[in-house]
């Protein structure tokens, strides 16, 4: 059998023994077809990343002639399937490393909620152990490559993050703080590592070093962000100071884990846009144990005291707790994925930009999208309509539609405001029965979940029939498809931004999947499933 791997330079190996792959291109097109395993890629989307948006004339052909030679040198057992529109790599689920990391990463969730520290950390050893050095190393250099890479680095990081938690939890602590040190070194915007490091230093009788530590984190960050460090690194440091005697119990039960993003990230295009992203941002806020922090991305540094001023002032008007930064920057996604890999965020807020109901999503708007390390909600319009009422989600149970049921359920929690589910009637001439039942399930998980209540809403599976239903809403949550990078948010979505009457918060969620997902689908570490 064929054993394809990806957590490292691309390799290939028939029964142990390797083949030798060829050139740039045919690796390029192997990696493009192992990262969208078991699906099916289009000719013109191969060409399209095999070629930077540059395809000749002769793209078609370059593509099918890749296609055939790879076919040849991989065999009679290569999977590669012409499916129209292009081609489909199909695998079973040992043949890529990728897909043994996500099992095993799976299996370890499982370990954690029963307790087992110990066996969660030896299913996490084993796991990281399939990493054979940056991911897709010898493809890097591509333009398509390098969205995957930073998401499949961000899976590794969340995966070691939940290995040293159990490690620690077993007493590891003298052992981990050579390694902890080389992270934080490597990742020095990253608390969690820095927070590890402080409570590995501290059991082994270290405190000063420990304490060192945090002011070397904080340092780093109001120099780079403009941010102090978030709650529970400042808490870390006063339970040190404190000589707390939780500090030094050991841990065996699901609370090993690292916590999921407690911040919400608002990055606003403009003053004017901030209001409107508030209203939704500060009920969450209010949650226990979440924080909003509120961030002004400058173009010109004329306008940086102006702005300062009113983040502070700001401070004082909003009833969440709130941290402000105010910058320059001639890179706003890489900026706005930077804070919220900076600071647990799990859901960064955004105003859409013009165009983001087009065919294709807006540049900069896509790079956020691919990078970030958060659950990104996009808001379609400047100001909540006062009539309206209810939060109103249309749901078809893609992973970015668990991901808008969350935020929706949270919201109406918030807010004290209902939560409408909708999906579509019945179709007799495709014998496709109607959505209730998946809508009840969601029912139950927003209930398990968020404890709010749902109204089920069967409507007609047309444009007109979508957008009518939700003209009394105060706000519609709607996923935005797995298909946007290269389809754009599917017609109905973007009827929903173009024609309705409330504002539309389109959500895509990040590498850590939403808490209402069915179980199968509910691991940090996922990057195959698609919607």
């Amino acid at each position: 059998m064929l054993d394809f791997r990806i957590l490292g330079p691309l390799e290939v190996t028939a029964d142990g023994s390797p083949i030798r792959l060829g050139g740039p291109r045919q690796r390029a097109t192997l990696a493009i077809l192992l990262l969208n395993a078991n699906h099916v890629v289009s000719v013109d989307r191969l060409a399209d990343d095999l070629y930077a948006g540059a395809a000749p004339v002769t793209a078609v052909t370059q593509v099918q002639r890749q296609i055939s030679e790879l076919r040849k040198l991989l065999g009679s057992a290569h999977g590669i399937e012409t499916r129209p529109p292009g081609y489909a790599l199909r695998l079973a689920p040992e043949q890529l490393d990728l897909h043994r990391f996500e099992r095993l990463a799976a299996e370890a969730g499982e370990s954690l909620e029963s307790g087992d520290a110990q066996r969660t950390g030896e299913l996490l050893h084993e796991a990281l152990e399939l990493w054979r050095g940056p991911p897709l190393a010898d493809v890097g250099y591509e333009s398509f490559a390098q969205p995957a890479i930073g998401r499949l680095e961000e899976i590794r990081l969340a995966a070691l993050e939940q290995r040293i938690d159990a490690d620690l939890a077993l007493g590891e602590h003298a052992r981990l703080i050579g390694e902890l040190e080389q992270l934080v070194g490597e990742h020095p915007l990253q608390e969690r590592f820095a927070e590890q490091l402080m409570l590995a230093l501290y059991r082994s009788g270290r405190q000063g070093e420990a304490l060192d530590v945090y002011s070397a984190t904080r340092k780093r960050l109001v120099e780079a962000l403009g941010l102090e460090p978030t709650s529970p690194l400042q808490a870390l440091e006063r339970a040190i100071l404190a000589h707390d005697p939780s500090l030094e119990s050991v841990r065996t039960g699901p609370e090993t884990a690292a916590p999921p993003g407690r911040a919400i990230l608002v990055v606003a295009s403009g003053a004017e846009r901030l209001d409107s992203l508030l209203a939704v941002a500060e009920p969450l806020g209010l949650l226990p144990g979440r924080e909003l922090i509120v961030a002004c991305l400058l173009e010109h540094a004329r306008d940086l005291e102006q702005e300062a001023a009113a983040m502070t002032a700001l401070r004082t008007t909003l009833r969440a707790a709130v941290r402000t930064a105010v910058f320059t920057t001639n890179d706003p996604p890489g900026d706005a994925v930077r804070l919220a890999d900076a600071n647990d965020v799990g859901l960064l807020l955004l105003d859409a930009p013009d165009g983001v109901d087009g065919d294709r999503l807006p540049g900069e708007l896509a790079a956020v999208l691919e990078r970030s390390p958060a659950d990104v909600g996009m808001l379609s319009a400047p100001t909540p309509q006062s009539g309206g009422a209810g939060v109103f989600v249309p749901f078809g149970g893609g992973e970015h539609d668990w991901a808008a049921l969350e935020l929706g359920a949270w919201l109406a929690s918030a807010k004290g405001d209902s939560l409408s589910l909708v999906g579509t009637k019945a179709e007799s001439s495709s014998g496709r029965r109607d959505a209730s039942r998946l809508l009840a399930d969601a029912s139950l998980a927003a209930q398990r979940v968020v404890g709010v209540e749902t109204r089920p809403l069967l409507v007609e599976p047309t444009v007109d029939a979508l957008v009518a239903s939700v003209e009394g809403a105060a706000l519609v949550v709607t996923g935005v498809s797995g298909s946007w990078r290269r389809e754009g948010i599917g017609a109905m979505r973007r009827a929903l931004v173009r024609r309705a009457r409330p504002p539309v918060m389109l959500v895509h969620r990040g590498p850590r999947p939403s808490g209402l997902a069915p179980r199968e689908s509910r691991t940090r570490f996922t990057w195959t499933l698609e919607s």
